[in-house]
């Protein structure tokens, strides 16, 4: 079901995802009254959801159906676009996903998003919403992407015993992790249960851009740790978690005895940026088996071979299992290359990389 208050909107989604044979529009609403009237007489696997209507605005009503039946919900608004704050309210009330929409060239974008509206939907279909509730571009070539190697480590032994010869002279410990659809509830998750003398925390969420430094300041807000819009220069301490701002890449550096953050521009890879596989090649190349990687619920298959570059240096390297996924995607595509070390509960993740 689509509901929005622009009829422009609501004939653009139903005709990008009627395209396709999988995916049905069985009605529209141009406000929640409404909808939820229609609701009544056949219930809809996924619902677009506008923020912005009369009579009930989109996160009451995405309260009211989680409250009473939790249905997987995409929030598709230009408010979204303009207030970080509130897509955070939209993610920490139960939204699956959320697809920002401009105020001027609407039909054009709809239009040309239509594949990743369909891929959310899709994806929305299998969301353990259970789970999800109960807390509170095209890819890029290696090459693209500036002082990080994508390839697999492929040093000779000699120089591999060098390296760890050389990490002996370092007690700093890193931990990376990624996730997508579903990681902002996750992430509370654990961030929530680490302490001040846990190893420093890098993190990809895929987020757009202006959104990550709310989702920062959220969590510094929680969390007994220090959590924080990563910049460029930044040390990686104890105690402290570091988040890649939305539309950049961040990836970890020796600097002597420290790591430090890198944080730079750069094309999407697997289409994304931030990419999780940027941050966990980083990571392998600079901290090897002084890293931990973590890889969480999410779409697609970002991180899985940064996982295994990470396995391959000597990290040690956790996935997160399907029944507390909302997404499995990336933890599964990790899980194939047998990336990971262990495969665990969201639950029991933060207790074993303190």
């Amino acid at each position: 079901m689509v509901i929005d208050d622009s009829a422009v909107v609501r004939q653009v989604i139903s005709q990008v995802l009627n395209e396709t044979s999988d995916i049905e529009v069985y009605a529209v609403a141009n406000d929640p009254i409404f909808a939820y009237t229609k609701m009544q007489k056949q219930w809809p696997d996924v619902i677009i959801l506008d923020i912005e209507m009369p009579r009930m605005d989109g996160i009451t009503f995405l309260k009211k159906i989680m409250a009473e039946r939790p249905t997987p919900i995409v929030i598709c608004s230009s408010l979204a676009e303009k207030g970080a704050e509130l897509s955070l309210n939209a993610l920490a009330a139960g939204a699956f996903d959320i697809v920002t929409k401009p105020q001027m060239g609407l039909k054009n974008f709809l239009e040309e998003s239509g594949s990743e509206i369909r891929s959310v939907v899709r994806a929305a279909v299998n969301a353990k919403l259970s789970r999800f509730n109960s807390s509170s571009t095209s890819s890029a070539p290696p090459s693209a992407i500036n002082n990080i190697d994508l390839n697999d480590i492929t040093k000779t032994e000699d120089e591999q015993i060098t390296d760890i010869a050389a990490m002996a002279h370092t007690t700093d410990r890193v931990i990376a992790i990624g996730s997508s659809t579903g990681g902002t509830i996750a992430l509370e998750k654990v961030l929530t249960n680490l302490n001040q003398t846990c190893p420093g925390v890098v993190i990809v969420q895929h987020m757009p851009e202006k959104f990550t430094k709310a989702f920062a300041d959220r969590l510094n807000s929680i969390c007994e740790i220090e959590v924080l819009e990563a910049s460029s220069g930044d040390r990686i301490i104890p105690g402290r978690a570091l988040i890649a701002p939305g539309g950049k890449h961040l990836q970890v550096k020796r600097s002597g005895a420290q790591y430090i953050t890198i944080v730079s521009e750069g094309p999407a890879v697997n289409r994304h940026c931030p990419s999780v596989d940027v941050l966990f090649n980083s990571v392998a190349k600079s901290a090897k088996h002084n890293a931990i990687g973590v890889i969480m619920t999410g779409m697609g298959n970002d991180g899985a071979q940064g996982l295994l570059a990470m396995k391959k240096s000597g990290s040690n390297t956790f996935a997160q299992n399907e029944a507390s996924c909302v997404v499995f995607g990336m933890p599964k595509e990790a899980i194939k290359l047998n990336a990971a070390n262990h495969i665990v509960d969201l639950n029991e993740i933060a207790k074993l990389i303190k």
